[in-house]
């Protein structure tokens, strides 16, 4: 892993003590300092992976008309397709160069989540792409869960504290698709600078190279995962918990050189979200005299519904 600290979950999960300390100061130092890490020993399978880029491949092979057929109105985009152009990032008006697909929780004992949340759209011309999709999810949100385990212990909470948030939790696995470039792109990129709004996001690594993070210098540097690495980095949901003690890092995904402009690029991230009544109130374990409060209170369903509007998803 190039520039981005690597950690191996396999350490955390280990009986030795010695070994489960190791990583919560690696994975919690480098939250802290470049808001990003390289993980090895999660749960995600290379056939799986391989599967979803797969089927994914395949949904976004689909003409045009067909996709859009499974473009729901009046959820903000929460499950589901969203056509080219139509995601901007915060401050943007541009639009940027993608397509994407929404895998949304599949809820397991709350009536009550199972209103809230949208259901997941099935596609009827790729018959195997939601039961992969879904599948991966579950391996994905499986890590998710221990990494803020990890997590919990470093800031001082208990190590379950973010289970009861989210296990059943708003959490999106993103399939994105960056069509080859026709033309002068005018000012817009695959996907302009950012941050994630969630708590953790985990990226099964991309078809090709763009992904690039700002470090403390304000200097890019980009991004390439080992085959069997996720890349998991802190949203802002976290940063706002913690006070700014873990860092929600600026990343972008930039055009490619012109000869690569015919490639078509494929990314899949998975966005931890807790559940909407969960408090994101700085924690007190995060505040001190070298350290204010910074953040007004509130929940994360209110921080998400704002980003949305800010996102141009929801009016």
């Amino acid at each position: 892993m190039k520039n981005i600290p690597s950690v191996d979950l396999s350490d955390f999960l280990s009986e030795d003590p010695e070994k489960k300390q190791q990583f919560i100061k690696e994975i919690g130092e480098a939250y802290e300092e470049i808001g990003f890490v390289a993980l090895k020993g999660h749960f995600l399978t290379d056939e799986l992976s391989n599967n979803l880029y797969k089927e994914v491949k395949n949904f976004f092979d689909l003409p045009n008309e067909v996709k859009e057929s499974y473009e729901i109105e009046g959820i903000g985009g929460q499950r589901g397709y969203t056509s080219f152009g139509k995601e901007s990032a915060k401050g943007r008006t541009q639009g940027d160069l993608k397509e994407f697909w929404h895998f949304g929780q599949e809820v397991v004992n709350n009536d009550k989540l199972k209103a809230e949340y949208p259901n997941n759209v099935v596609v009827n011309e790729v018959p195997n792409f939601n039961a992969v999709g879904m599948e991966t999810y579950k391996m994905l949100e499986k890590t998710a869960i221990y990494v803020l385990r990890a997590l919990a212990l470093y800031i001082g909470l208990d190590e379950f504290y973010f289970d009861n948030y989210v296990i059943n939790g708003n959490s999106i696995l993103r399939p994105i698709h960056y069509p080859p470039i026709q033309g002068e792109p005018k000012g817009a990129v695959r996907a302009a600078a950012h941050g994630d709004i969630n708590l953790i996001t985990l990226l099964m690594g991309a078809s090709a190279s763009g992904l690039e993070v700002q470090n403390k210098k304000g200097e890019w540097i980009p991004v390439t995962a080992l085959p069997e690495q996720l890349v998991i980095n802190v949203g802002d949901m976290l940063e706002r918990l913690t006070n700014n003690k873990l860092r929600s890092t600026i990343h972008r995904v930039v055009n490619p050189p012109r000869e690569d402009w015919n490639k078509s690029r494929y990314s899949i991230p998975f966005f931890t979200h807790p559940i909407s009544e969960m408090s994101l109130n700085c924690l007190p374990e995060c505040i001190n005299e070298l350290r204010p409060k910074v953040y007004d209170d509130i929940t994360a369903g209110e921080f998400l519904n704002e980003r949305l509007r800010d996102l141009g998803l929801i009016k």
